[in-house]
């Protein structure tokens, strides 16, 4: 998933790890040079739903203008990072 807007310096990735722990996903999130943010998830559907629900409007101070969802071979990530 990438993340289009405002979301680099409001806390996106912070707040997304602390959403996908929530959520119980796994994944990374970092910044990207273009100024979006890019993500990598995976659990449970229905996990996976809510948690790119939430991307999609991101925390407060963020603004998400557009997101771009593609979906990926599966990979057997340990936990959720922030890079």
């Amino acid at each position: 998933m990438q993340v289009f807007g405002r979301v680099q310096g409001v806390g996106f990735r912070y707040y997304t790890k602390k959403k996908a722990i929530e959520c119980n996903v796994n994944g990374f999130v970092q910044n990207k040079a273009d100024g979006s943010v890019y993500l990598e998830a995976s659990g449970d559907e229905i996990d996976l739903e809510t948690f790119v629900d939430w991307c999609r409007q991101g925390p407060t101070w963020a603004r998400v203008l557009k997101t771009s969802v593609s979906e990926l071979p599966t990979k057997d990530w340990n936990g959720f990072e922030i890079r």
